[in-house]
């Protein structure tokens, strides 16, 4: 029998009990033992469930029981999870989590804590919730050469985005219905504003590219800004804007990374991509482009994650299972002024369209035009292609110079 600890009761560390409760023989049998649910650690008290004695408020209690040999943590954030993980891994417990923000802070020092104790530290829930895209990049992609990795990776925005290009919402209007739906939550920033799909692409990074890379090293942009004029532009372009996260190998050993709203072909894999969905596209040498899409956060997807990695621990308890990655390094990602890239500007001048378009031409050399139904006075779409973050601020200076107000700034992803 193998004995494990849940640390948290809430969304997800209850889905995990469920799953464990309603699917304890199939369970049972992939893991050829059976896995007991020792230990509850939660502040609060479940006096109403089968399994309330299991409960504890101490931290200690689990640490301390040499019976336990897998912890998993479900309590989310930094603190104390990182902690609690931490004097896990020191004191011979592999640790399974679902928590984003503890492995994009802290996996490598955590990784190589497991690696030094041949214990595990697994967390297939933190990037893609019940889509498996941990495991298959460590192991079914690794005869690979991974180049690139994008990905739709917060179903909060795209459930607002779709609603914005489907059903003509405002920003504000979806975001409501988004907190109205539960889908996003009542401070709803770190899903709008990028943070939640930074941290994830970080750990996607980390994974393929082998050295750690840090949220606050990636230029991270949010949808509050995306208006219905962008989304028409982008009709009349031939596709939708998705938040995408983004990470390339460069020639010169850097990688390119970033997590930006972005203009995305109809014809793209990610396109239809749609609600609360996530998809992720992982671009390999051999394989070329691979899509893993599904449900990327909810109760039971989540725990069914997690479960699987508990699983996975429970056939490898006396053999580690080789999951890791270098500390970050200096120079490591290229900085975000010198990537190049297309994209999409809807700018406005106090002139006619065709002047306004033809100011951003002499500015932006080889500008193309978008045109767009009802168009305002004196506004246009333009898309420029190959041009760094710098290049295109200082053409951009040039142009308001002109008299031509840039109104919003999208860049057009390749995927």
């Amino acid at each position: 029998m193998a004995d494990i600890a849940v640390l948290g009761h809430g969304v997800v560390g209850s889905g995990v009990l469920e799953v464990l409760l309603t699917h304890t023989q199939s369970i049972t049998r992939r893991a050829k033992e059976e896995i007991r649910v020792k230990h509850i650690l939660d502040l609060r008290e479940f006096p109403e469930l089968p399994y309330a004695g299991s409960f504890t408020k101490d931290f200690k209690v689990i640490l301390e029981d040499p019976e336990v040999t897998i912890v998993v943590e479900c309590m989310g954030g930094l603190e104390p999870a990182y902690t609690f993980v931490r004097k896990c891994l020191e004191n011979g417990k592999s640790v399974v989590t679902s928590n984003k923000e503890l492995v994009a802070a802290k996996g490598a020092e955590l990784l190589a804590l497991a690696q030094k104790n041949n214990l595990n530290f697994l967390f297939e829930a933190s990037v893609g919730g019940g889509i498996p895209i941990i495991r298959p990049i460590s192991q079914c992609l690794a005869a690979n050469e991974v180049g690139e990795i994008a990905g739709i990776l917060n179903g909060t925005t795209n459930f607002i985005l779709t609603k914005m290009i489907r059903e003509h919402m405002g920003f504000e209007e979806a975001l409501k219905l988004a907190q109205e739906l539960g889908y996003a939550e009542r401070d709803p920033s770190a899903d709008v504003e990028g943070a939640d799909a930074c941290r994830k692409i970080c750990i996607l990074a980390s994974l393929a590219f082998g050295t750690h890379v840090y949220p606050e090293e990636v230029h991270t942009e949010g949808i509050t800004k995306i208006t219905l004029e962008d989304v028409a532009y982008a009709d009349a372009w031939g596709g939708v804007i998705k938040l995408i996260g983004h990470v390339s190998m460069l020639e010169n050993g850097h990688i390119a990374i970033m997590v930006a709203p972005m203009l995305i072909s109809r014809e793209s894999q990610l396109a239809n991509v749609d609600d609360v969905f996530n998809g992720i596209v992982v671009r390999g040498d051999a394989t070329g482009d691979v899509m893993f899409y599904g449900k990327g956060a909810g109760k039971l997807p989540t725990a069914s994650a997690v479960v699987a990695d508990v699983i996975d621990c429970v056939k490898h308890m006396k053999a580690r299972k080789y999951l890791f990655w270098e500390e970050a390094r200096p120079d490591y990602i290229e900085p975000f002024e010198s990537i190049k890239g297309d994209f999409f500007l809807r700018i406005q001048g106090d002139c006619s369209s065709d002047e306004t378009f033809a100011k951003a031409a002499e500015a932006l050399p080889g500008a193309a035009r978008i045109v767009r139904r009802e168009e305002a006075k004196g506004e246009a779409g333009v898309t420029v292609e190959n041009i760094s973050e710098a290049g295109i601020r200082e053409r951009l200076l040039r142009l308001e110079e002109s008299g031509v107000r840039v109104l919003d700034r999208i860049r057009i992803s390749d995927f």
